[in-house]
């Protein structure tokens, strides 16, 4: 019986050639509208310092270089033109100052442009002669600058001659704390030191009574506060004042308060102690 079919071999395609495409050029013009980036502006050096209070004290510093002042026709009557006359002013409403701001700032219609306070030495502050006894505070790791800006506007009431801080662990200068100090950042010299145990060292030599504001501290602040040159030392509130600090200082010393509180704010515990040294 004969085969019903066959088996063909498999054919072969015929080759082909790719097909020729042109060669495609770049459309610049299409590269530089979606892949150019253009440059950005540079942003402004210096630091934003706004709020009434704070405006006035900086324009008041000699010390302090201010840029430019964004500020409400209003405010800038309350600043006042003497004030302004040595800053390039430029007059804005409400919403246009909070725009160069963080959200939230409260500025009251002023903001200025300027350069960080320069740093100062604490031996060329206390070399300025004073007719009342020189209070120095030490703020040990008091990194909030709420709290910071708070103890800096009593001490400008109770005229304190300086405040210590440590470099790394103190509030860098801004526009938050120089509102909460509310225009005494350009009043009280800010030292800052590398070392806060050696600086009470320092301080020692100078004749300067050093005194541990703790709630633990052995006497009441009234019985040990004396009459001579005062440094008081503050320490955060979480950590306190650190060990080898404390072991800088002559005695430990605290607020009286009632036992149904444990402890007090450090700002509020500052204002009370200034008051104290400057009474006696």
């Amino acid at each position: 019986m004969g085969a019903l079919f066959t088996i063909s071999p498999p054919m072969k395609r015929p080759d082909r050639k790719p097909a020729h495409r042109p060669e495609r050029k770049p459309d610049r013009a299409l590269d530089r509208k979606f892949f150019h980036k253009p440059p950005q502006a540079k942003p402004e050096s210096g630091l934003w310092l706004y709020g009434l209070h704070a405006v006035r004290s900086a324009l008041s510093n000699p010390k302090r270089f201010v840029r430019r002042a964004v500020l409400t026709p209003r405010a800038a009557e309350e600043v006042g033109a003497k004030l302004l006359a040595r800053v390039k002013q430029e007059v804005s409403d409400m919403h246009g100052v909070s725009r160069i701001l963080p959200d939230g700032a409260v500025h009251q219609g002023v903001a200025i442009l300027c350069e960080p306070l320069p740093r100062l030495e604490l031996d060329a502050v206390l070399e300025q002669k004073s007719d009342r006894r020189r209070i120095v505070l030490v703020l040990d790791q008091i990194t909030d600058p709420h709290n910071a800006g708070a103890i800096l506007r009593t001490a400008a009431a109770f005229d304190v001659t300086a405040i210590v801080v440590q470099d790394r662990h103190s509030p860098p200068e801004s526009g938050v704390l120089a509102k909460a100090a509310s225009g005494a950042l350009d009043i009280v010299p800010m030292i800052h030191v590398v070392n806060i145990a050696r600086t009470l060292e320092d301080l020692g030599k100078m004749d300067f009574w050093r005194v541990a504001l703790a709630g633990d501290g052995e006497s009441p602040l009234k019985d040990v506060a004396g009459s001579g040159d005062i440094a008081l030392v503050l320490g955060s509130e979480g950590a306190g004042i650190r060990r080898l600090v404390r072991e800088r200082c002559d005695t430990s010393a605290f607020v009286p308060i009632a036992a149904a509180i444990e402890s007090l704010n450090v700002s509020n515990a500052a204002a009370i102690a200034l008051y104290e040294l400057r009474r006696t």
